[in-house]
């Protein structure tokens, strides 16, 4: 049994080496803007291909991985399953034997032999069932993760579209739908082959003639299975798109409930939501229908096949040709045939679900993100000396190709530089940060760290010498301790708090009631806007990279905290090269060049004395923020 398994084993490899699907990601709409969300276009479910269940292969590395595991299941299943098919031979010979008066002692051994084989019966459904279903939350935890962790390399461009609702119901609800077949319904299914396989070929044994009339409905019942199987494969997919589609609204909309709130649109919201579960429930309604028509046609089928055979074989016992004993004994096997095929149909449609979640999570991994470490990335030289170079850059956002957000941008930055980056807004300095972050590659040029071209270099070694106090700050819902050390995983609690104190964060974590450890809420909801600054400020500082980015970092703050934190941030900038986003010029004066942009090109550099006395941009801005004269 074990070579035959590890052959199976082997088959199925090759099988799924061989067959193994390679899709294209969906590509979703979005609505990545700071509108309300009642404005976000509905997504359109994807053409479903033609209905197959090839996407469950998917799951063969997962389960080669718990190889033992796994041949332990199949072992307590057909163990379990050749209990069951022992039982009508028993039967058949205390019917025509133990109730024969001169075989009447054998009744004893057959009851006692009964009790065994129910006894392995139990003991292997129970084994099989333990392993089935620890095998089945064993795949999916290996599976959410890895969903998770590849999620985690896609570049800006995959989440410029995708919608964070959407993602998250592939990573939960279509993970548990995965869950359920290779748990409970692979378990059932695997069950119920095995039984009416070994039950039919027991019914040709005990009257082949009885068998030949049976067969001949089985290709019927089979053909009639795999076409609705198909139907509800279809109808499934369909449901879990639009559970998606709502999950990818309520997401949005309970991320931004206060500016609903603000807007008095919590009705409008409600409408729409409960219009996306509406179309949700109808489809899965529809997939429901189809696998209600599935399980009734499956069933009346099968056993409407046992009566025909049952009167049949009633027929051949009167005649004398058959004893009742063997009838009985054919009669069991038919029925546990029909049950097991009637309960494939069962769980063929929960089987027909699962591939197409699995379906959806294949074509998200499949997914590559254009922005990754090359083959043979380039090293970075040590130690870092913090050198930043624009050569001739040009850019536009994957979502808008024809809208150049970059055109021909160049300069350069020393080591321990200060360089400060203005220009009004949807001007492109954003975007230089993006690309030094390489959250996207530039179409043209190059973009330079250290002397090396950043893209042939690993992203995650270019990010190592980054730090960066972004406009919108990202806080999890985690203690503020928690949320500091994200700039450094490895840090003591000694070094968090020093990161702290040097943004000004302590200021007002000693009101709080358990000090560092006080949890912030989601999003840091129960922060103001200058203390979730300050947290940002804390990571950059304990981050200790030799690039400091600072896009707008003290816009959210007052006077009196900004005054504080640009103190802190003049100490951490010290040996750091700091490249500096600002609106508000006061913030920029003490920059050693300021680089003015405007319609993603370089226009004016140089000093705030130097741009103001010419007059063009610069001065322009400073007139307005200063008073100051358009020819100083």
């Amino acid at each position: 049994m074990r070579r035959s398994q590890k052959r199976s084993c082997r088959k199925s490899e090759r099988l799924y080496n061989r067959d193994m699907p390679v899709t294209q990601a969906a590509s979703t709409d979005a609505n990545k803007t700071d509108a309300l969300p009642l404005q976000t276009p509905a997504l359109s479910p994807p053409a479903s291909p033609r209905p197959r269940l090839k996407p469950l292969a998917t799951l063969w590395p997962h389960l080669k991985r718990y190889r033992g595991r796994t041949c332990a299941a199949l072992v307590a299943l057909v163990a379990a399953a050749l209990a069951t098919l022992v039982v009508p031979i028993a039967v058949r010979r205390m019917i025509d034997l133990g109730f024969d008066a001169g075989h009447a002692g054998y009744i004893d051994n057959y009851f006692g032999m009964m009790i065994v084989v129910v006894a392995v019966l139990a003991g292997a459904s129970a084994a099989r069932y333990y392993l089935v279903m620890t095998l089945g939350e064993r795949i999916v935890a290996d599976l959410r993760s890895q969903v998770f962790a590849h999620l985690l390399t896609l570049d800006g461009g995959f989440y410029d579209q995708a919608k964070s609702g959407e993602l998250i119901s592939r990573l939960t609800a279509d993970t548990t739908q995965i869950k359920s077949a290779v748990g409970a319904s692979a378990s059932v299914a695997l069950r119920n082959m095995v039984l009416f396989i070994g039950a039919t070929a027991m019914m040709v044994v005990t009257s082949p003639w009885l068998s030949a009339t049976l067969l001949i409905a089985i290709p019927v019942i089979v053909a009639v299975l795999i076409g609705a199987g198909r139907g509800v494969r279809k109808r499934s997919r369909s449901a879990q798109d639009m559970l998606a589609q709502a999950s990818a609204y309520a997401a949005e909309a309970i991320g931004a409930v206060r500016s609903l709130q603000a807007n008095t649109a919590e009705r409008a919201a409600d409408a729409r939501f409960s219009g996306e579960v509406e179309h949700a429930f109808s489809a899965a309604s529809d997939a429901i229908r189809a696998r209600s028509w599935l399980t009734g046609v499956g069933i009346f089928l099968v056993f409407a096949s046992v009566v025909g055979i049952l009167w049949a074989g009633a027929t051949a016992v009167l005649a004398g040709t058959m004893t009742a004993g063997t009838l009985g004994q054919f009669v069991l096997y038919a029925v546990l045939a029909a049950s097991g095929l009637g309960q494939l149909g069962e769980v063929w449609g929960e089987i027909s679900q699962a591939a197409g979640a699995t379906e959806r999570i294949a074509e998200l991994l499949a997914d590559r993100p254009r922005v990754a470490a090359p083959a043979n990335p380039l090293p970075l030289p040590e130690p870092p000396r913090g050198a930043v170079r624009f050569d001739n850059v040009g850019f536009a956002y994957p979502g808008r190709p024809d809208l150049p957000a970059l055109n021909g941008v160049s300069f350069e930055v020393s080591p321990g530089e200060r360089i400060a980056i203005v220009g009004p807004s949807g001007a492109g300095k954003s975007t230089l940060f993006q690309l030094l972050l390489r959250f996207y590659d530039p179409l043209s040029g190059a973009v330079m760290v250290d002397g090396v071209d950043i893209a042939k270099a690993d992203p995650t070694a270019v990010r190592t010498r980054l730090s960066l106090v972004p406009q919108e700050v990202a806080i999890f819902a985690a203690s503020i301790r928690e949320n500091i050390r994200l700039g450094h995983p490895d840090a003591s609690d000694a070094e968090v708090e020093e990161a702290g104190r040097l943004a000004r964060a302590d200021e007002f974590v000693a009101r709080l009631p358990e000090g560092w450890e006080t949890p912030v809420g989601e999003r840091g909801v129960t922060l103001s806007g200058g203390q979730r600054q300050r947290i940002a400020i804390a990571r950059a500082i304990l981050r200790r990279a030799p690039v400091l980015l600072l896009d707008e970092a003290t816009s959210a703050l007052d006077a009196e905290s900004e005054t504080l934190v640009q103190q802190a941030l003049d100490r951490s900038m010290q040996g750091r090269t700091t490249l500096v986003i600002a609106h508000r010029l006061a913030t920029v004066l003490s920059a050693d060049r300021i680089l003015v942009i405007d319609g993603g090109r370089i226009v004016e550099e140089g000093t705030h004395a130097s741009l103001v006395a010419r007059g063009g941009l610069y001065a322009r801005l400073a007139a307005l923020q200063f008073g100051e004269g358009n020819g100083g």
